[in-house]
């Protein structure tokens, strides 16, 4: 399979054979470091391999759309429900940088006690069958190949079903998976005994098959009433989490810890959050990190999520991560939405490659109070832990509520999460094991009555699953109704009609997002803000964030709705735009003409920007292909502009007008072309626009004739006048 990237995913394609599908590579894949690595015009300290197919950061338009990848592996979350819809999400997110899949898992999925077949969409979220991880991996397959990296994808060997979930994840070819008996203590309320016999058998199975694994500790600090309290206690199930896994015989380099920054602005963040990140990081010295934004704290407004995301990466710097994991502000609101996945990518890799090298001009006090900090913090785990084994040991800490308690520790609240040893979901279930139990997978934890011969513990029956991969049993679809089969039939028969609906969750769901600011006190601003959402037509309008401004003055909204607006392509109206002519082409026609252009900022405009973008050889602009061309400069009125292509006989004039306020861009396009009309000079001169509002269609409609708007480019531009120009010259 094959992906071109002018088309899009055919699903289909994915779906085709999937029974015979075998994933080609095992095992966790990490990025590697490219110190004094050499990009357009920066030498970067913080580097790993560039991409064969990205999407650049917007600022790089500036900088030659240079796309450098920094040195950390960088996580997308997933999780909308439907796999069909999720791969095309990956495929966007591996363009913009990420190369760790993360997909959740559904809650109801943790007590269920086996593996799932079909397409269960019923229990929410994604629920992780055999077929949904192997259609996924083979996609990521053909995306790493489009994008020239590996992409490691993951999700969680927990529940009930955990042993069962670690042969399904070696089978399938999963490379990191989250595995904490703790978790499912605390926070599904599983058996303690059940909990712990299972991890160390799919903590077996992760180990051989080179499964990263990571643990669920931060979840105390996003479940904590005050957060910044409970670090000692994070340390503590570290401790215990990265113990079990080593005495289980799981390598040091596959532990990686989930490390999450207990607070956010306005607390203060640094000074709290830094000494924690340090002391984690002394204590655990060996092990792999992965960081992570506290979910605890994001509301529904994107912005702040945003401030809070760069500030824990900057965090992630000064200390060390091996994974830069990413949060999506839907986690406040609704399921991911595509862009915000991908929103959440860029604000990492935009904030890691803004401070490439920080580490080299700024160090961490290691005297002081910030020493002491860190000091204090690992001595209370110290205690904590000591504690522990006076109490009796974990069970019975767990069982008197210790953890997740809201004080600071030694100092108590008596508000922990506190779980019965012999209670919780699978409580009696765990079996002692016979004397001569066979184990029906190589990768076994305890008793088994196979002897290993040629290299194999599974030779006496003629092999397992991890051995002979022909052996694994593929289920396709249960349910004739619920599956991806009948699914697509309106996904592809839409996209044969060429319809086209807007969508942020699942193909074609019809959701959009619009902000109103209403100035009005807040609870008449909210419901004024829901009926004009109505009347602009969506339904089922719902408040998805709010912003006060000021209690008299108003408020800003963001509104979800679903618009039924289908629109067939076929019909639209798209610019008239020429294809970009080669670089080599433009320039052959234009080198010896003596094409003379006239440019400026018009009306009382002082933004120059996007015009020397357009223009000057510095930035690649039209300059370089041998336009001659006279800038004005900026604030020049219309009747200058069109003197001075009088009098230096112009083949063309280029305004820039940026201001929009009464629609005085358009008065500029208008009054350009009339008084271009009034003095003899229109037929001769091709006339341009551009500016952020302006649109192609704007421009023409004022009588010029062409607009450029937004990510516009010297080609762009130059593309333009060679055709308009030869038509002149042919006419």
């Amino acid at each position: 399979m094959k992906l071109n990237p002018d088309n899009k995913l055919d699903v289909r394609e994915v779906l085709k054979d999937l029974d015979s599908y075998r994933p080609r590579r095992k095992g966790w894949v990490w990025r590697q470091q490219i110190e004094n690595h050499e990009i357009g015009s920066f030498v970067y300290q913080d580097t790993s391999e560039n991409l064969n197919h990205c999407v650049p950061l917007p600022a790089a338009r500036a900088f030659g759309d240079i796309d450098p990848q920094c040195d950390m592996v960088i996580t997308t979350e997933i999780a909308s429900g439907r796999f069909e819809d999720d791969l095309r999400r990956m495929r966007m997110a591996a363009w913009h940088g990420a190369d760790h899949i993360m997909v959740i898992r559904t809650t109801g999925q943790s007590h269920i006690d086996g593996l799932i077949e079909g397409t269960p969409e019923g229990i929410g979220g994604i629920p992780v069958t055999r077929k949904q991880i192997r259609a996924t991996r083979k996609a990521l397959d053909a995306i790493e190949d489009e994008v020239g990296r590996p992409i490691n994808f993951h999700s969680y060997v927990s529940g009930v079903a955990g042993p069962e979930v670690a042969v399904l994840f070696a089978e399938e070819g999963m490379n990191g998976a989250h595995q904490d008996p703790q978790y499912n203590v605390l926070y599904r309320d599983i058996n303690m005994h059940r909990s712990f016999v299972d991890a160390a058998e799919a903590k077996t199975l992760m180990a051989d098959a080179a499964i990263l694994q990571l643990d669920g500790a931060h979840n105390a600090n996003a479940t904590a009433k005050e957060a910044w309290k409970v670090t000692p206690e994070l340390l503590v199930q570290h401790a215990i989490n990265t113990a079990y896994s080593r005495a289980v015989g799981m390598p040091t380099e596959l532990i990686a810890l989930s490390t999450v920054p207990p607070t956010a602005p306005p607390a203060p963040k640094l000074r709290l959050d830094l000494p924690y990140a340090v002391a984690l990081r002394e204590l655990f010295d060996g092990y792999k990190f992965r960081a992570q934004q506290n979910t605890r704290y994001i509301e529904a407004d994107t912005s702040e999520a945003s401030i809070t995301h760069v500030l824990d990466t900057l965090i992630s710097r000064l200390t060390c991560a091996d994974i830069q994991s990413t949060i999506t502000p839907d986690e406040g609101r609704n399921i991911p939405w595509h862009y915000n996945n991908v929103a959440a990518v860029n604000t990492a890799r935009q904030t890691l490659m803004g401070i490439d090298g920080i580490t080299q001009v700024l160090q961490l006090k290691r005297e002081g109070a910030f020493s002491e900090q860190v000091r204090e913090l690992k001595e209370r785990a110290v205690l904590f832990l000591e504690e522990i084994l006076e109490d009796g040991g974990y069970y019975a800490a767990v069982a008197s509520g210790q953890f997740v308690d809201q004080g600071y520790y030694p100092e108590r609240k008596g508000d922990g999460i506190a779980r019965d040893p012999q209670g919780g979901d699978g409580a009696g279930s765990v079996i002692p094991r016979a004397p001569d139990y066979g184990a029906p997978v190589c990768s076994h934890f305890g008793t088994n009555r196979y002897d290993e011969r040629d290299g194999r513990l599974c030779a006496d029956y003629g092999g397992c699953t991890l051995c002979d991969p022909t052996k694994i049993q593929y289920i396709d679809e249960l349910d004739p109704e619920d599956n991806v089969e009948v699914r697509l039939q309106q996904t592809l028969a839409h996209r044969q009609q060429g319809l086209v609906r807007p969508e942020v969750e699942r193909h074609g769901d019809g959701i959009v997002c619009v902000t109103l600011f209403v100035p009005e006190s807040p609870r008449v601003a909210e419901a004024a803000a829901m009926e004009m959402a109505r009347r602009m037509g969506l339904h089922q309008p719902e408040v998805i964030s709010r912003r006060l401004m000021h209690p008299s003055e108003g408020s800003v909204f963001e509104i979800k709705g679903r618009l039924d607006a289908t629109i067939r392509v076929d019909e639209l109206q798209l610019p008239a735009y020429p294809a970009p002519l080669p670089e080599s082409e433009i320039e052959d026609w234009v080198r010896g003409r003596n094409i003379r252009l006239v440019a400026a900022t018009v009306g009382e405009d002082e933004h120059s920007v996007g015009l020397h973008e357009v223009l000057d050889i510095k930035h690649g602009g039209i300059e370089k292909y041998g336009f001659r061309c006279h800038v004005l400069g900026t604030s020049v009125p219309v009747e200058r502009v069109l003197d001075m292509a009088q009098s230096e006989h112009a083949h063309a004039v280029l305004i820039s007008t940026i201001v929009t306020h009464a629609n005085v861009h358009a008065r500029h396009m208008q009054h350009l072309h009339e008084l271009a009309k009034q003095r003899g000079l229109r037929e001769r001169l091709v006339l341009i626009a551009g500016g952020t509002q302006v649109t192609d269609e704007l421009a023409r409609k004022c009588g010029l004739d062409a607009g450029f708007g937004r990510g516009t480019t010297g080609q762009d531009v130059a593309s333009f006048l060679v055709h308009k120009l030869r038509e002149q010259t042919t006419t």
